[in-house]
């Protein structure tokens, strides 16, 4: 079988590495198409994941994605062309919410899955949710919800959270802390910023920036009786070339220039703080505290992490906890989940 995948965010790269390595495992060809946006092609690198670059992002406009959507699903059509000449046709084609992957597939008469956590970026799941035949989503989303983008008798739900299933395999490196410069014994803090390119994020984030100001002091010596909380590293990842430029300037943080092992960041972090999804759930699944930022809807994924106390919602930048926990390993009792099970619902166009 002929397996087509597509990838557009960095967050994709995670979730369907192993994946392809199942199918690849299973005798399948996987052939992998990645958009150049945020550090996508960067962690395909690191993970050594063969991968064909097409396309870009064009903007956070809804003008600019309508253009990038219509340019990019142009070019993944004369891509997957050029393939089956050469190497036969596709079977089916999976994406993470990839609208370019979901219009080029229908375009060429292929079976397509998708898949997302958040169930509000209504304008994406109206392009994917109709087009896709299936659509893998966590089972805290109630399926009632994605009926209006048209997915209706498509539903295939999971156990628990997608990190859980990725994250199966992974161990911590203490390697990651040596090549940032951080010292184990004080307190560090892993920040991910907003995703202010997204179309479900579209205002200011008064309060991250409230955050990164109290950090940004906390970076020196402690003016309390508490040493605990005494030179706070703060790592601060960006979503954007943009986002990295400002960071830069401002004292007191450190903002990688390549993709890192940030899972392994999480992992020996003593509080993470982040105003998108996928990193909040990392800690989640990783056993580290970790607060959310984010101001838009939030998702049935979140709603339940938070009703359950593994997530907090924070109010105000003073409520941070910035004193180190106690000296421990990664929790053993962490849930992890078979990736195989995500091939099962990924691959439901041809019958499991």
């Amino acid at each position: 079988m002929r397996v087509w995948i597509d990838l557009t965010n960095s967050p994709h790269v995670l979730v369907m590495r192993p994946v392809v390595e199942l199918l690849r495992r299973d005798g399948h060809e996987v052939e992998v198409t990645a958009r150049d946006f945020a550090q996508t092609l960067q962690l395909l690198e690191r993970f050594g994941m063969a991968h064909t670059a097409v396309g870009r992002h064009r903007g956070e406009r809804l003008a600019d994605k309508a253009v990038g959507l219509a340019s990019r699903s142009t070019a993944l059509v004369r891509w997957a062309r050029a393939q089956a000449c050469e190497h036969g046709r596709f079977d089916i084609a999976l994406g993470h919410g990839s609208n370019d992957v979901s219009v080029a597939a229908r375009l060429l008469r292929i079976p397509c899955s998708t898949t997302f956590d958040y169930e509000w970026a209504a304008v994406q799941h109206h392009v994917n949710c109709r087009l896709a035949q299936a659509v893998v989503v966590p089972e805290a989303i109630p399926p009632e919800r994605l009926y209006r983008y048209g997915a209706t008798g498509k539903v295939r739900a999971y156990e628990g959270l997608k990190e859980e299933y990725y994250l199966a395999d992974f161990e911590p490196d203490p390697g990651v802390l040596g090549e940032l410069g951080l010292d184990p014994a004080r307190p560090i803090v892993v920040v991910r910023t907003p995703p202010e390119v997204s179309l479900y994020h579209r205002f200011e984030n008064d309060l991250f920036a409230d955050v990164l100001e109290r950090l940004r002091d906390a970076a020196g010596p402690s003016d309390t009786a508490d040493a605990s909380c005494e030179g706070v590293q703060s790592v601060v990842l960006p979503r954007t070339d943009a986002q990295r430029l400002q960071l830069r300037e401002v004292p007191g943080f450190e903002v990688p220039e390549q993709a890192i092992d940030a899972q392994s960041l999480i992992a020996y972090a003593d509080l993470v703080i982040s105003a998108g999804g996928t990193m909040n759930r990392e800690a989640v699944a990783l056993g580290t505290p970790v607060y959310t930022t984010f101001e838009g809807r939030l998702g049935a994924v979140d709603e339940r992490l938070i009703g359950e106390g593994r997530l907090r919602k924070l109010g105000d930048a003073a409520e941070l906890d910035l004193a180190k926990r106690d000296a421990r390993s990664v929790s053993s009792d962490r849930i992890r989940r078979d990736p195989r099970r995500l091939v099962e619902l990924l691959l439901a166009p041809l019958g499991g």
